[in-house]
């Protein structure tokens, strides 16, 4: 358990990392973490998250009210929020727009099927919320739908979003959800994407359960042979086998 000003002093230098690894610039961005099940300390609204002070930092109530700080509250504070309604074991939230998550997110691709073992046991399958205005409830609601089961949200034409035990873990999902996003663009631009088999990824499920890896369970359809539910435009991955197998059973159906 961190005290108040260790907890500070975390979200001013997740903070500044953010900003260096270049996945926030300007006043983009905002980080939260909740303090106890009445507060939440989260970063202010309209300043750069590379450069805060402890005394920039802002403690509102479970409704976004300001008890404790000088500045306004993060104007994404709503979409934290309905993350710690849903989630009552989350204690960290981390909201960014790397260049390679937000680049799938603009373009509507949810970053599935299942490619590393590592992002499986760490984030299961990352689904692609639908659009809602930044900063209102049509944002909040949109990662309410998706966020009792995943820890690592793209958000349409936005950004990323990744929530954890502690915002240190937060932070540390969100670079490995870039890092995925930029190995499976390396891989889209080879022109072959190979990923793991069913079977592999129930094994990697049961290795994720087995030393108690954080966050809900892993139920992603990738481990189905489909993809992730998508905000943007429908997409379905399928082997060649598992779509000649769909043809044929479309033509018996028809044909009687």
């Amino acid at each position: 358990m961190y005290s108040l000003i260790e907890t500070k002093e975390m979200m001013v230098e997740i903070g500044r990392k953010l900003y260096e690894k270049e996945y926030i610039v300007a006043s983009e961005g905002n980080l939260s973490t909740r303090l106890d099940q009445w507060r939440v300390l989260t970063t202010p609204a309209g300043m750069c998250k590379g450069q805060l002070r402890a005394e920039d930092l802002v403690i509102t109530d479970l409704e976004g009210k300001r008890v404790e700080g000088k500045n306004k509250p993060s104007s994404e504070l709503l979409m934290h929020l309905v993350v710690y309604r849903e989630r009552p074991n989350v204690f960290g939230v981390v909201h960014a727009h790397p260049r390679t998550c937000t680049g799938f997110a603009v373009a509507g691709i949810p970053l599935d099927p299942a490619l590393m073992a590592e992002v499986v046991v760490t984030l299961g399958c990352v689904p692609l919320a639908e659009y809602g205005t930044p900063s209102t409830e049509e944002l909040a609601d949109a990662v309410g739908k998706y966020i009792r089961e995943y820890d690592a949200l793209l958000l349409s034409n936005h950004g990323a979003i990744t929530v954890g035990k502690d915002l240190l873990s937060a932070y540390y999902k969100m670079e490995t959800l870039e890092h995925y996003a930029q190995i499976n663009l390396i891989a889209r631009t080879l022109g072959r994407v190979q990923p793991i088999s069913t079977e592999n990824v129930e094994k990697l499920v049961a290795l994720r359960e087995k030393y108690g890896v954080e966050g809900p369970s892993v139920q992603c359809p990738v481990s189905h042979g489909g993809s992730c539910p998508a905000g943007g435009p429908e997409t379905v991955t399928m082997t060649r086998s598992q779509l000649a197998g769909l043809i044929e059973d479309a033509v018996r159906t028809i044909t009687g």
